[in-house]
């Protein structure tokens, strides 16, 4: 027999990831990929917002892109990698800017992996390995 009482606790939901694109479909598409991968993540719809979040979250891994208004993919992968809390995160390019100079910078910079758009889910899977992170 119950007591006629409700639990309304929510269930912790362990996030594995962190997603910052501006762009709600590519970022809500990557989301959906890596919940068919196992993996759980936030999204956050811009780069201030991602560097927000980045003071009270830190993720396994950060799918990132590059352009953005304001401050750009790369300030902000620039500012993970500097900074000690943050920089051992495994951070995943995720942009429509195929051309070398862009990957040789922002691997330069320390990112792990870098797909262009439209990403495809074997791809991010492949990344996601690269990046040493268990799917």
């Amino acid at each position: 027999m119950t007591d006629g009482k409700v639990d309304n606790k929510p269930e912790a939901v362990v996030v594995d990831g962190l997603i910052i694109d501006d762009n709600r479909q590519t970022a809500d598409a990557l989301q959906q990929m890596l919940e068919v991968l196992d993996l759980k993540a936030r999204i956050s719809y811009g780069s201030s917002a991602g560097l927000s979040l980045l003071a009270s979250f830190v993720p396994r891994f950060i799918c990132l892109d590059i352009n953005m208004p304001g401050v750009d993919g790369t300030e902000v992968l620039a500012f993970i990698k500097r900074e000690p809390r943050l920089m051992h995160i495994p951070v995943i390019i995720i942009t429509s800017d195929d051309q070398p100079e862009t990957r040789q910078k922002v691997m330069g910079l320390g990112a792990q992996a870098m797909i262009i758009k439209p990403a495809m889910i074997d791809t991010l899977e492949d990344a996601l390995r690269k990046a040493k992170i268990a799917v």
